[in-house]
């Protein structure tokens, strides 16, 4: 399953990422393999989407999080 397709207040474990380029800065982020993450909250047409990552809160953009695979 993709970051992208999880629910609001759905969590996952990080799995590994689809894109090379957008892993580098994913992982920057404090988005690493292993990481426990869910989402807080979506915009209200749907992108940006805010996830809890790492202790903190990141808005990411759904072709961002489309890139993050979760166990």
């Amino acid at each position: 399953m993709k970051l992208s397709q999880l629910t609001i207040g759905k969590k996952g474990i990080i799995k590994e990422f689809t894109d090379l380029e957008m892993s580098v800065k994913l992982m920057e982020m404090g988005c690493l393999p292993g990481e426990e993450i869910s989402i807080q909250r979506v915009a209200p047409l749907g992108d940006p989407i805010a996830v809890n990552v790492s202790g903190y809160q990141l808005s990411l953009r759904k072709r961002e999080a489309s890139t993050i695979i979760l166990q």
